[in-house]
């Protein structure tokens, strides 16, 4: 694929952010990116709401090829992460964040009721997966597969010759 993939993980959690619990899917999301080889720093965890754009921003700022944020997805009141994903992507990818929820809909019939997005800033690819470990392993059981080819593309990259 080229260069290495640079990747960041960004928690909205704002509980995890107060220190009320220790977030547990920021590091699975580490775990598994750098199993796929990906150079990630630990995960950064902030408020949800404004905080979440501040940070995709930094991380597109540097340049960074893939944001994968936990949390935020849902229903309840201070769920803004993608009201703030969206507000910076050039385009979505519709098709991941289905992807992402039909993969877990048959064990977690409430995964349908994640509104994560994805999609592109510049050359950074977003993606928001809910809280949860189990939501963070599925999406990533997803994402995984698709990753290389998906960076390879924004970079400008051509399709594979059959």
């Amino acid at each position: 694929m080229g260069a290495a993939v640079k990747a960041r993980v960004i928690v909205a959690s704002n509980r995890a952010a107060k220190g009320v619990y220790r977030d547990e899917s920021g590091p699975l999301l580490v775990a598994v990116l750098r199993e796929l080889g990906c150079e990630v720093t630990e995960p950064l965890v902030v408020p949800d709401g404004p905080p979440v754009a501040e940070a995709l921003r930094a991380a597109i700022a540097e340049a960074v090829d893939v944001a994968v944020t936990s949390g935020g997805t849902g229903l309840t009141p201070t769920d803004r992460t993608p009201e703030m994903t969206r507000e910076l992507l050039d385009f979505e990818i519709p098709g991941i964040a289905e992807a992402i929820r039909a993969y877990s809909r048959e064990k977690v019939p409430t995964s349908a009721l994640s509104r994560g997005v994805a999609g592109v800033s510049g050359r950074t690819l977003i993606i928001n997966l809910p809280g949860s470990t189990g939501g963070a392993r599925d999406g990533m059981a997803v994402l995984g597969p698709i990753l290389a080819h998906t960076v390879d593309q924004i970079r400008g990259g051509d399709h594979p010759k059959a």
